[in-house]
This record gives structure tokens, sequence and C-alpha cells, in this order.
């Protein structure tokens, strides 16, 4: 049997934890902790060192059940290859009332690139004209893939809509159960398609661009016809269907596999490998660069949604490239 090093075993034994730092020093951490927690008080700590805290938070849906750490950093200066190796997602609150808010956000965008997070959420009391304004903010995020958050919307979603938008920490929550933790564990008797799509739409919430908005600059999808390489605007005004759902060879198999299992017995062999396999497909992608990373995924989202008979119209605008 081949014994893992040290640093392997250290690893696959690590709790995924959620990084919550705040750059304002009016809103600690622990306040948007408790927030997440829908609690007045703050949890044991499972750890401390120094000004870094680690809490508890088992995420249990009807889907699955995940324990994770919610990570609260102060800073850049308090990071740690223990922190980076087990964070998959990344929160940053930021003080929007004052002009230079965003620019206390500079010393973390390495920072994160280094470990790419699954989830990236910026969050704010709301956005502010007379400070950071919501184009500011949304070209931000825009600009690093990032999920712009208010707690306190000024402007809220429409009651009479059949499909209202989460706003505030209920987003925030949403955003958190939607990922794909290390940690996870099924719950079998629920539909495992479902549970796996969601997984697999979960990036079109944390990259939410738009083709009005792409930076030019975008890469072209792995596996993309060679025609269309720069050609981002053409791109994002086709609505063919096929041209949306375009992936390499190897991740076609995979789809095709994924949609086997998802319409196999809900047994536990089948829930093991349908989870081994979706973890080898989130590591192909992790190889990716940033930006082709969150397109491919939602590329291989519709892909695998047509793959188990999904209807076309389900999925229609869910692009990044579509304008809603």
């Amino acid at each position: 049997m081949v014994k893992m090093s040290a640093l392997e075993e250290s690893t696959a034994n690590t709790v995924p934890c959620v990084l919550i730092t705040s750059c304002d020093n009016g809103f600690k951490e622990e306040e948007l902790i408790k927030q997440i927690l829908s609690s007045d008080t703050l949890p044991e700590p499972t750890k401390r060192e120094e000004t870094v805290v680690w809490y508890p938070w088992t995420i249990n849906n009807k889907y699955y059940t995940a324990d994770v750490r919610l990570c609260a950093v102060p800073n850049t200066f308090h990071m740690n290859s223990e922190i980076a190796q087990s964070t998959q997602a990344f929160i940053a609150y930021f003080d929007s009332t004052v002009k230079d808010g965003l620019e206390k956000l500079h010393s973390w965008i390495a920072v994160v690139e280094d470990f790419t997070p699954e989830v990236l959420i910026l969050v704010c009391d709301r956005v502010c004209e007379n400070g950071v304004s919501r184009y500011e903010a949304q070209q931000w995020c825009l600009a690093h893939a990032f999920e712009l958050v208010e707690l306190n919307p000024q402007d809220l979603p429409d009651e009479d809509d059949d499909f209202p938008e989460s706003t505030g920490v209920k987003r925030i929550v949403q955003a958190l159960n939607a990922n794909v933790w290390s940690s996870v564990e099924m719950k079998d008797e629920h539909n495992q398609g479902f549970g796996l799509m969601s997984s697999l739409v979960a990036s079109r919430h944390n990259n939410p661009r738009s083709c009005q908005d792409a930076p030019s600059s975008s890469l072209p999808v792995e596996g993309a016809l060679n025609s269309e390489e720069g050609n981002h605007t053409e791109r994002c005004t086709n609505r063919d269907t096929q041209q949306d759902t375009v992936v390499d060879p190897t991740t076609d198999l995979d789809i095709q596999e994924l949609a086997s299992l998802t319409a196999g017995d809900a047994d536990v062999d089948n829930f093991e490998r349908l989870f081994t396999k979706l973890k080898e497909m989130k590591d192909k992608a992790s190889s990716l660069p940033h930006e082709q990373r969150k397109v491919h995924a939602e590329k291989v989202a519709k892909a695998f949604w047509m793959a188990i008979g999904g209807d076309e119209d389900e999925i229609d605008g869910l692009s990044s490239g579509e304008e809603s």
C-alpha cells in the first residue's frame, strides 16, 4: 500500500473553509459570520491563531450535508498555507460609503488568485453614489470574477416575480449551498440529478458576467472552434444551443458517464462513482485559467443538462455570453 506524505495526508483531512475578511474597520468579520449562521452569538471556535479564528458550520440542506469552517482573517499578513489549502470560498466585505473602499481589497486579489476558490463574493451594506457606486462595484466584480451582494439593498426584487432574485445574506448562504464542498455527504433519498446540476451551474452566480460588460481580453473556451478565437462579441450574440455546449472530446465522455450514473439506481455505490467523477472533472477544470474555468463550467453544465434529456428551453439564457 502506498503511504501518503505528511502534506498529502494533511490536505486530505482538512475541513474546507470559507475565508471571510473585512476591509471596513467598522465591520468585523464575525458580524457577517453571525448573519450567515442566523445567530446572535458566535459558536465556540474550533481553532484560534492570534487574530485568525475558525468557526464550525454544518451545511445541511435537502440534498447534502457538509462540514465547513468559517474562517475570519482580518488581513493578508495572517494568511498561511493551511488557510490557502483549505479555502474553497472567499467573501470580502468593504466600505461602500468611501471612494477608496475597493482599493483596500487590492492586496487580497493576488492572494486569492493563487488558490482560486470556487466561490468569490464581494459584500457591502449597500452601494453608495457618494462612495462606491453600483456601476463601480459591478465593474470591479467583472474584472475579478466576483459576485456583488448587498446586505441591505435599496432596491428589492419584485415580489410579483415568479422567480425573485435572492439578495442579502440569503444570497450568500444560497451560493455557499450551491458549491461542491470536498466534505460533501449526499442524502441518497433525493434526486441526484438535480443536486448535481445545482452544483454545476453554481458558477453562473459566481461570475454574473454579461455579454455587454465582458472584457475583450476573455480567452476562448477549451475545445472551442479555431474560427471563434478572439471573437468574443460574435460568440456572445450567437444563441445556437449547439454552439453553447461545445466541449472537448474527453469532457464529452465525462459528461456522458455522469448522465449514465445520474440515470442509474440511487444506491451508495452509484453515488460514490457519481461524485468521484464530478471531483475528477472539477480537478481538470481547476487547471484552466480563472476566466476560462468559469465559462467552461457553464458549458459543461449545459451539455450535461442536454445529455440527461433536459429541455432546451429550461436552460435558454444561462450562458454568460447571453443577455438575460
